[in-house]
Formats: structure tokens, sequence, C-alpha cells
């Protein structure tokens, strides 16, 4: 029951960490629980870059935040994840999944439905907004004692090929169970995503940690203890919401969604 209530409790940190080094205890101890993932044939393709070093996690935090402040000013993050988006708790509870867009900046907050077309986009850009986010970002980033890159054996990790879908596959599950394990070491963990957004941004970071030409860089993750009280950050991307089970489980065939239980009386 431990196991599964974490699962279920299981959060994404949006906000700062404590200071506080990572102990290297429980770190290896998240390489171990990773390592312990299923892999094709046991290829375990998995590899992993534990960084602590401060200037290394800011000159990543930089990128992190220059790479918000571009993906925001060229419209390009809101009009890829647009889809995602939900402004009222009515409508999220229809669609059980996305985002609610309940926290933006003070002067955004009287144009919530429009922020994201282009005279919204216009606006973020005169208020400073992506400057902001950028910033936010970096600071995040920055302040997090202990980065995380995941990368990929290119022998298994060949894409078009079935080894491909295994590989990641592999590593879906050795980061799922860090993801599971992070939260009963008083941790948290957030994937910093802005940098593979812009090619020459990830190619940055990939330099940054020596990647050698036989290793791809798939992920990097921030990772640090808990604060008691969390801070929203300013515009706050999470979502506790999950989809019912009819909306996303079929019995039998596709033709068949499952039905919902029904609540105990």
């Amino acid at each position: 029951m431990d196991l599964i209530e974490g699962i279920l409790a299981r959060r994404t940190t949006n906000g700062a960490f404590l200071p506080d080094p990572v102990t290297r205890e429980h770190q290896h101890l998240l390489m171990r629980v990773a390592a312990a993932a299923p892999s094709h044939f046991n290829s375990q393709p998995w590899r992993f870059v534990l960084i602590e070093n401060r200037d290394t996690i800011h000159h990543v935090a930089d990128i992190a935040g220059r790479s918000m402040q571009e993906l925001i000013e060229r419209g390009v993050f809101f009009e890829r994840y647009r889809r995602y988006f939900r402004f009222t708790a009515a409508e999220l509870d229809e669609r059980r999944d996305g985002i609610f867009i309940d926290h933006l900046p003070a002067p955004l907050r009287p144009f919530t439905r429009q922020v994201f077309s282009d005279m919204g986009l216009k606006l973020m850009r005169q208020l400073g907004v992506p400057a902001r986010l950028g910033e936010d970002n970096r600071k995040l980033v920055a302040g997090s004692p202990l980065l995380l890159a995941v990368l990929l054996d290119k022998n298994e990790h060949r894409p078009g090929e079935l080894s491909g879908f295994y590989s990641q596959f592999g590593m879906g599950a050795a980061v799922g169970n860090i993801w599971n394990t992070v939260g009963t070491l008083g941790m948290g963990i957030q994937f910093i995503s802005t940098p593979m957004e812009l090619p020459h941004q990830w190619d940055a970071i990939r330099a940054i940690i020596r990647a050698p030409d036989d290793l791809d860089l798939m992920a990097v993750y921030r990772l640090g203890y808990l604060p008691e009280a969390e801070r929203r950050p300013t515009i706050d991307w999470s979502s506790r919401h999950r989809k019912r089970l009819a909306q996303y489980v079929y019995r039998e065939t596709c033709d068949t969604p499952e039905r919902d239980p029904q609540p105990t009386p």
C-alpha cells in the first residue's frame, strides 16, 4: 500500500528547492531504483550524469532561462501547447487533462482567455512577461542543488527501428522509478524542458556535459529537497486532474469504453 499511495501522490515540483545538497546516499538510491527498471533483453540502455557543480548548474540555468524567454517572445510555446490550456474549473473537470490557467502575472489576469492570441502575445511582450518568465525559469534551475541528465546508448537507441522504441520505453520506466521515489525522500523533481525545444540550446547543454558521440542526450531534470511551504511560480503549469477510466480504458475491444466505478454509498 505504501508503494501504491506513493505513486498516486506523485507530484511535479514547480517551485524552489531547499539549498541543501542532495546526499550521496540519496543520489545513489535514485540511481539504483532507475537501474531496477525493465529493459529489452536487459540491455539497460540508460546513462545518467549527476551534476552538482554550481558553475555548471548556473550555465544550464542561463540556457533554460534564455530558452523560455525566446519561446514566449516568438509565440512558439503557446502555439505548440495551447490545446492543453484550460480556462475554467468546469472545462478542466469535463476534460480531466491539460492545465488550469488560474495563476497568471497580475497584469495579464483580466485577459486570461486572450493571453494566447496574437493580441495577447503582443501585450505580454509590452509588459515584459517573456523576460520575467525566463528569469523565473533561470532562478528555479540555478537554485537547484542537483541536476540529472538522462542519455541513451546509441547502440540501442536507433530511431526508426524497434530498438529505438525499446530503449525509450526502458528509459521511461527508469525515470518513472526515480520520479516515484523522490517523494519518499522528501525531494521533488521537475523536467527542464525549454532548452530541448530549441536545437541550438540543446546542443549547448550536450557540450556542457561533454556527451560523447555514442550517447543521445534525452532529458535533463532538476532535483532537491522540498521546503515545508511551496510558493507558486508566476505561471503554474500543473494540474492534479486525471482522466476518468471511461475516457482512456476500454473493455475487450476499442469499441467499448470501461465503465467508471460507482461511488460507494
